[in-house]
């Protein structure tokens, strides 16, 4: 008998991803025989982990913190792992372990679906110089954004990041941020600034164009004080979880031959799962 293809999530920890809820509903709304499980790995069980990833059963992995740049010297990783410096998906083709980031395609989808037409932006603000940030201008740059501004609190990881994408890419100060706002088409926060727990995001939206887009990775809240403000100033918004269920459509349609849609009954679903007390 043949076993049904699964795959997992790889992540130390990992058990409060909403990963297995958003595929086990795609798997049930396309009827596919298929499994999607958390596997909790520590850092000292990764290669074993990944390098029998196959023989384990599974046909593809998604990798979350600490293993997304790990993973990248124990496959195949794309031109986009690569330029992102991590990956966080993992699937088998001819035999061999390849990896990509989807962050980039999630990112770019949510705002495809939220604000269309919002790459006639001609310059860009991102909030931030860690590993989020990487997949957001590498889209950005594939999407032909001629000015990406990239501001960090310590400008060094600004510039260090700024040098590796090339020269459309400009290093700015924390505190120059309000100049740029006032010619910034979108601002993408890529910080865990506004998230439950975290200090608020200090940014006057009212700088902004007025047919300026925000965008914010952070989704607990799922309307952060960032969003709210921007909506306020009815502004077009792209929220953290539209990017968490975009994210995850290329991973499904590599391991189980179907791509999925990001629908709003299944926005709902995570949606509740979140906001449950």
């Amino acid at each position: 008998m043949t076993r049904a293809p699964a795959a997992c999530l790889i992540g130390w920890p990992a058990a409060h991803s909403r990963s297995p809820l958003i595929h086990h509903y795609w798997l049930r709304t396309l009827g596919i025989e298929g499994g999607y499980v958390i596997e909790a790995v520590p850092p000292e069980d990764l290669r074993d982990f990944v390098l029998r990833l196959s023989l384990r059963g599974f046909v593809g992995a998604n990798v979350t913190i600490p293993h997304k740049e790990g993973v990248l010297a124990l496959s195949k990783p794309d031109a986009r792992a690569t330029a992102v410096g991590a990956a966080n998906t993992l699937w088998f083709e001819d035999g061999e372990l390849h990896a990509t980031n989807t962050d980039v395609e999630g990112f770019i989808g949510n705002l495809d679906a939220s604000a269309p037409g919002w790459d006639a932006a001609e310059e860009a603000l991102v909030l931030g110089a860690g590993g989020s940030s990487r997949a957001v201008v590498f889209g950005l740059r594939e999407r032909g954004i001629k000015h990406i501004h990239l501001a960090n609190r310590t400008i060094a990881r600004a510039e260090t990041l700024a040098k590796q994408f090339g020269p459309n890419v400009h290093p700015v100060a924390w505190d120059a941020i309000n100049d740029v706002l006032l010619r910034a088409k979108l601002l993408v926060n890529t910080t865990s600034l506004g998230m439950h727990g975290q200090p608020s995001l200090d940014v006057d939206v009212a700088r902004l164009p007025q047919a300026a887009v925000v965008a914010d990775l952070v989704y607990v809240p799922l309307v952060t004080p960032l969003l709210a403000a921007a909506k306020a100033r009815g502004l077009k918004t792209a929220d953290g979880l539209g990017m968490l269920l975009h994210q995850a459509v290329r991973g499904f349609e590599l391991w189980f031959g179907q791509r999925p849609e990001v629908t709003a009954e299944l926005r709902a679903l995570v949606e509740a799962d979140l906001t449950k007390t």
